[in-house]
């Protein structure tokens, strides 16, 4: 008998602990015109330097359904599978205003990426490898993020990572 109750129990806790998002955050849509999930990027996305010669074009973003709350965006890329040890963040804009759903480069702030430059620098795996790309758009709780366009990347991610409400990703691959 006891094992009964154990057994309810376990599955009432599980129950309330797996309930879904709410649903403005759930509904959080990030899509692209140029990329698509899970699917390769275009050239006019791959870097043109370090041995690749793409357009180094960060792609054109919308969003939908931005959760209650929101005063400001934030985008990013990611490469999870660069041998660093610790990824690569090609890609960091900050302040983008809350009445915004899309972005096409001319707003918020850009800053360094892990090379060191100041603006996106699209995808160039070493030779013979694939990678994935995790763009992702956040909604953050604050109108601007105190930075400046120099506030070392790792900086600036722990500050915005105090305010994201939500956040929604694209992954995409590339491979050379």
């Amino acid at each position: 008998m006891k094992a009964h109750y154990v057994i309810s129990a376990i599955f009432c806790s599980f129950l309330t602990g797996c309930q879904s998002l709410p649903a403005t955050q759930s509904d959080f849509k990030l899509t692209s015109s140029d990329i698509a999930d899970h699917e390769p990027l275009m050239m006019k996305q791959v870097a043109n330097t370090f041995g690749c010669d793409g357009g180094n074009q960060s792609p054109s973003l919308s969003w939908s359904n931005a959760p209650k709350g929101t005063k400001s965006f934030a985008i990013s890329m990611y490469d999870p599978d660069a041998p660093t040890g610790s990824g690569f963040w090609h890609w960091l804009v900050v302040n983008i205003p809350s009445q915004q759903r899309s972005f096409d480069g001319n707003s918020g702030l850009t800053l360094m990426n892990d090379a060191g430059i100041e603006g996106y620098l699209g995808a160039c795996p070493p030779q013979g490898q694939r990678h994935r790309y995790l763009i992702t758009l956040y909604a953050l709780d604050t109108d601007k993020l105190t930075v400046n366009s120099k506030t070392p990347n790792a900086v600036a991610r722990f500050m915005l990572n105090q305010h994201v409400i939500a956040k929604t990703t694209i992954m995409t691959i590339y491979a050379r």
